[in-house]
């Protein structure tokens, strides 16, 4: 189990951080990812591989004027 933006998610454990979110439905380019406090590189995304326990934060970028 994970906590994913302060939800417990069972579904995920030992699965790569890219697959995480486009399941969940999150558009990489607008979006920035912190797991345990820890921000995470997008260039890494495809290598790091989430596990149960981690809690992660995806912030979603927002234009407007």
């Amino acid at each position: 189990m994970i906590i994913l933006n302060g939800k417990e998610k069972e579904q995920y454990s030992d699965i790569f951080l890219t697959e995480l979110l486009e399941r969940e439905g999150y558009d990489i380019r607008k979006i920035a990812v912190e797991i345990n406090g820890e921000i995470i590189s997008k260039s890494i995304y495809k290598e790091k591989c989430v596990t149960s326990g981690d809690k992660i934060e995806v912030v979603s970028f927002v234009g407007g004027g």
